[in-house]
């Protein structure tokens, strides 16, 4: 690998968040890396991009903070230029789940973890048990585990106006899944707080299975946030299946676009659309108002 992409997170208490935020940039101009970081009091989240032997550098030097030893690496093939910049920031949360003083602490109460092994085990075993897909619906579009259970959002923050969707499994088996982890922390803990009682979450996300076991339980390719946008293992495989759809003309497609009006303010502006449905012209709009209004 020339380039690799790191997606890590650690849930733990960050006194200084803004000190953090400027050690970060530091490391990052060090080796070279591109990245997207999030600092807050609660912990920090990430995904950078560099040479292979530049992000090792970067991970010899975090796990070298007794803070951050234990951090679960997820590390994929790069491409150069899945960031653009380096790009830290600090933020109240690493990730929202929206209660504000009510928030989820992931260091108290969060689901158990299940390994990618054991979820594979459990899929294999044939027993009875739940996943539950804490995406955001355009995630979910072009890739999920197999009878899982979509929950119906377009934001995390909207989690806890769906519960009633889950309401029905407070005694079943249920595993909590997201790309790398962090959302299901604090979904997986919220779900315990309302009465769910027996709750696990997938240690190392989604990426973390796919790895391990490529065209298997997990269908389709996994959504990331960066410039490569989805990400897949042996998608050549005749195993591999494609989930997406066009939104045209509903042919198997995993192309997203953005929609092509520089003023559109639509939530659902980004979409999945073929080469074919895009045209000659390269412009793609999410709405006739967005068309006429270009």
């Amino acid at each position: 690998m020339k380039y690799q992409v790191l997606l890590f997170y650690k849930y733990i208490t960050i006194h200084d968040p803004k000190a953090e935020m400027l050690r970060q940039k530091k490391l990052c101009q060090k080796h070279n890396l591109k990245c997207r970081i999030i600092v807050a009091k609660e912990g920090i989240n990430g995904t950078l991009e560099g040479l292979t032997g530049n992000t090792q550098a970067y991970i010899d030097e975090m796990s070298a903070d007794e803070r951050f030893t234990d951090i679960h690496w997820k590390k994929s093939v790069g491409t150069g230029n899945a960031f653009p910049r380096i790009n830290v920031k600090v933020r109240p949360e690493i990730v929202t789940l929206g209660l504000g003083k009510e928030d989820i602490d992931p260091n108290a109460t969060s689901g158990k973890y299940i390994t990618a092994e054991e979820l594979h085990e459990l899929y294999e075993s044939g027993k009875e048990f739940y996943v539950i897909d804490m995406r955001n619906d355009y995630e979910q579009a072009i890739g999920h585990f197999e009878d899982a259970i979509l929950m119906p959002v377009s934001n995390f923050r909207e989690i806890p106006d769906k519960l009633n969707e889950i309401e029905h499994l407070k005694d079943k088996l249920v595993v909590t899944t997201c790309t790398g982890g962090i959302r299901c922390e604090k979904a997986s803990g919220f779900l315990k707080e309302h009465g769910f009682t027996n709750v696990y979450q997938l240690h190392g996300g989604m990426q973390t299975y796919i790895e391990k076991y490529p065209n298997k339980h997990f269908k389709g390719k996994l959504y990331v946030f960066d410039g490569r946008t989805v990400w897949g293992i042996n998608t050549e495989s005749p195993e591999h299946e494609v989930i997406g759809r066009c939104r045209d003309c509903n042919k198997k497609c995993d192309n997203y676009v953005d929609c092509s009006y520089i003023h559109c303010r639509n939530p659902k502006r980004h979409f999945i659309l073929c080469k074919e449905c895009i045209g000659e012209n390269g412009k793609a709009y999410c709405s006739e108002e967005c068309k006429q209004s270009k």
